[in-house]
């Protein structure tokens, strides 16, 4: 049996998103500006793609730039706006610590170019407070970013009273919702937020395929520029097949939301609630109260994660020690580090991201046999690493 419980970093293509990515694919390769009848059924393609993304969140067609994934529209959010407002002279930045890297280093890299940027910490529950908030902001800042859920830990921020300080304050909320987004309720008027990111790929949707919704009458400059394309807000010819993928994902996702939900929590309580009772020396990182229904992020005392994780991997599980664009480095999960925790907790955790296909016998088969590679894994070493 091969069990995937990394659905956090990407997931597979649900059977209805893959008809019609096929379909477009293979009937609709008409470029959607041109006139003729070729392209006009590419942009009604698109059409349909973005009354489905809005209704997802309960925002207008018009509102919906289409993107090439989570990362081009973080990015698109934060250097459009900056440079919209940057002219007028406000020049300060504000995220959290625990946001995905294309927030952090697009913050970085205006840092370079004269930006003031503050990052706001986590308690341990990973919530970012906003009393934080309200000591950081000032008169010159121009946007806040805060993560609607965490990528690792799996905990939805208080973006709502984050956006009204934001407000209070003139200025802009953007919120990432890459790992909320088709999987609990995400409704950008309740949020409050000003823009708000989405990838396709995280919700049984193709890769190459995202969204940047941006709350009508907000000022954005583009950061891809060319021809006139999504309202000249995004230039290039759109990727019509993935965006119709990226429709039906949507549309999935809203008809199934509520039941899938619920199933995958219960599969992942169950895993946890396993994992603990069998494995000594587990702790779940993070509140275990407000948290997107999929994940669960675990430290295993005396352990260190690459190797369980690899260990895993030879049993035919894939698991996570966080996210996949910060593989293949050895240093400990920011994150984790960014939320308080010590660092033996940052350096022996992983990340179990269950969706769509899960079953309660994969979960089963990760529970029976992880005490036996935890036990191999501590008689290796003598070393005694707290938790």
């Amino acid at each position: 049996m091969r069990v995937y419980f990394d659905y956090n970093a990407t997931t597979p293509l649900a059977p209805e998103v893959l008809d019609a990515v096929l379909r477009v694919s293979k009937d609709v390769f008409g470029n959607a500006s041109s006139i003729h009848h070729f392209g006009q059924r590419a942009k009604s393609t698109l059409d349909e793609a973005r009354s489905a993304v809005a209704s997802l969140l309960n925002g207008d067609p018009s509102e919906i730039v289409f993107t090439s994934g989570g990362t081009e529209a973080d990015n698109l959010a934060i250097r459009g706006a900056a440079e919209a407002i940057g002219p007028a002279g406000r020049r300060h930045l504000i995220a959290s610590g625990i946001e995905h890297e294309a927030v952090l280093n697009t913050l970085r890299a205006l840092a370079r170019g004269g930006w003031r940027t503050t990052l706001l910490p986590a308690d341990q529950s990973g919530i970012v407070s906003p009393d934080r908030l309200r000591e950081a902001i000032d008169a010159d800042t121009a946007l806040v970013s805060v993560m609607h859920a965490n990528n690792e830990v799996g905990e939805i921020e208080p973006i709502a009273a984050l956006a009204a300080i934001a407000h209070e304050h003139g200025a802009l909320m953007h919120t990432d919702a890459v790992q909320s987004a088709g999987k609990i309720p995400v409704d950008v008027r309740a949020l409050g937020v000003d823009l708000l990111s989405l990838s396709a790929h995280k919700f049984n949707g193709p890769k190459g395929a995202g969204a940047l919704w941006i709350k009508r009458g907000t000022r954005m400059q583009p950061t891809v520029t060319g021809g006139k394309h999504e309202r000249n807000r995004r230039a290039g010819t759109e990727n019509v097949a993935g965006i119709a993928g990226l429709g039906a994902a949507a549309a999935l996702a809203m008809s199934k939301m509520a039941a899938e939900g619920a199933r995958v929590a219960a599969l992942r309580d169950r895993l946890e609630t396993g994992i603990l009772g069998v494995v000594p020396g587990t702790l779940v990182n993070g509140g275990r109260e407000s948290r997107v229904p999929n994940t669960t992020n675990i430290s295993f005392e005396r352990v260190e994660a690459e190797s369980l994780l690899i260990a895993l991997d030879l049993e035919g599980i894939a698991v996570s020690t966080g996210s996949a664009c910060s593989s293949g480095t050895l240093e400990p999960s920011h994150v984790l580090k960014a939320m308080g925790l010590p660092t033996s907790r940052t350096q022996n955790s992983l990340r179990f991201s269950l969706g769509m296909f899960s079953s309660q016998e994969e979960v089963d088969r990760v529970v029976e046999v992880l005490p036996r590679l935890v036990e191999k894994l501590r008689g290796l070493t003598r070393k005694t690493v707290p938790a």
